[in-house]
């Protein structure tokens, strides 16, 4: 109670503009004012920001800038940039830190365009979100229910399908787009699970949703010990397996095809995961995903929810934040506590939920629960 009567004095205060005008003159005041004004900013060009982000991706600086700096000219001429626009597109990167610009003129990378490099699942994300953008040209209507056909919905196109009970509705082509999607950032994913869950005690693991297989081959390739299952709908089960074979794992993982809120699954593993699956869904029908997870397990077994989950803290607002438009475009899905979570989890007989940190947890959450 007392936090919210805070919060209605303290937004009282920064409505008012003879109050702003009053703070800007305190020079201790004056510098919280300020902070404020750049936080705004910021938000306000936030497009701006992830333009010139997607332009340096879609032009391979980053690549090009990978062994030290460049003269500009040099640069312009291989992008096919005019003069004009490059001195904009490489002052405003380097205002971000994804360039620098040197006192000789060569342009360099900055410390965040460094990150890029051998960053192949961010920078597939970037490239991806040229779709969400799209969407985004009319956010208003994307709010009000009235955008129609979005193009995230298109990409994923299990989304539409999962309203056919026999998932007859996906093509081919629509499911090795999104699934080679998903082959690249789940990397970033499963370095995160793999860093905070260990194996060790472990014999079995079942991967449910498991897409081309990402997570599965990183879990077999970290635990030799280790026998893996992927299952996913059958489309995709033929992608998985093709990229298993590739890998020479297909001795030490199955691959299922078939629907888990319809289908009966294999029994029996001492673990199964749900890797960035649930927040894909509305309640119903993340709760027939973990009651099959449920189904599957050995009694004792554990479950492994793995996905960027909602909350305090700054990551947790972020995420809410990004996966709240994000999933509202794909038409499926919104993000959640790990609170949330877990009492979904128990309604579907889950116990003992607990979470595991994760070095990044914007990337991925982690919350195990016992059968």
């Amino acid at each position: 109670m007392a936090s919210l009567a805070v919060r209605d004095v303290r937004n009282r205060f920064l409505s008012s503009a003879r109050f702003r005008e009053w703070a800007q003159k305190i020079p201790f005041i004056q510098s919280i004012a300020s902070s404020q004004a750049n936080e705004l900013f910021r938000l306000a060009g936030g497009f701006i920001h992830s333009q010139v982000l997607l332009s340096c991706v879609r032009l391979d600086l980053f690549e090009r800038l990978r062994h030290g700096p460049v003269p500009a000219e040099e640069i312009t001429r291989a992008t096919g940039l005019s003069i004009n626009g490059a001195e904009h597109l490489y002052a405003a990167a380097a205002a971000l830190e994804l360039l620098d610009i040197q006192k000789d003129g060569r342009i360099a990378l900055g410390k965040q365009g460094a990150t890029l490099i051998d960053n192949p699942g961010v920078l597939a994300m970037i490239r991806h979100h040229a779709l969400l953008y799209e969407d985004l040209t009319d956010p208003v209507s994307l709010f009000r229910g009235q955008h129609g056909s979005t193009r995230m919905r298109k990409l994923w196109a299990y989304v539409d399908a999962a309203e056919e009970p026999s998932m007859s509705g996906l093509d081919s082509d629509a499911v090795r787009e999104y699934s080679d999607l998903m082959a690249v950032s789940q990397a970033m994913v499963a370095e995160q699970i793999l860093g905070a869950v260990s194996f060790r005690r472990e014999s079995s693991l079942m991967d449910i949703g498991g897409g081309a297989g990402a997570f599965a081959m990183a879990a077999a390739s970290r635990w030799s010990h280790l026998d893996v299952a992927i299952v996913d709908l059958p489309q995709v089960a033929d992608l998985a397996r093709q990229r298993v074979r590739a890998a020479g794992l297909d001795n030490r993982i199955d691959v299922f095809g078939g629907d888990a809120t319809t289908d009966h699954l294999p029994d029996g593993y001492d673990v199964v995961s749900l890797v960035r699956i649930l927040h894909d869904h509305d309640d119903d029908r993340a709760l027939l995903l973990l009651r099959a997870a449920h189904a599957s397990l050995r009694r004792g077994g554990t479950l492994l929810v793995a996905e960027p989950m909602a909350g305090a803290g700054r990551a947790g607002r972020l995420v809410d934040a990004y996966f709240s438009v994000y999933l509202l475009s794909m038409g499926s899905g919104k993000p959640r506590t790990p609170e949330s979570l877990a009492g979904l989890m128990r309604e579907a007989g889950f116990r003992r939920v607990r979470r595991r940190r994760t070095a990044v947890p914007m990337i991925a959450g982690v919350l195990l629960a016992s059968s």
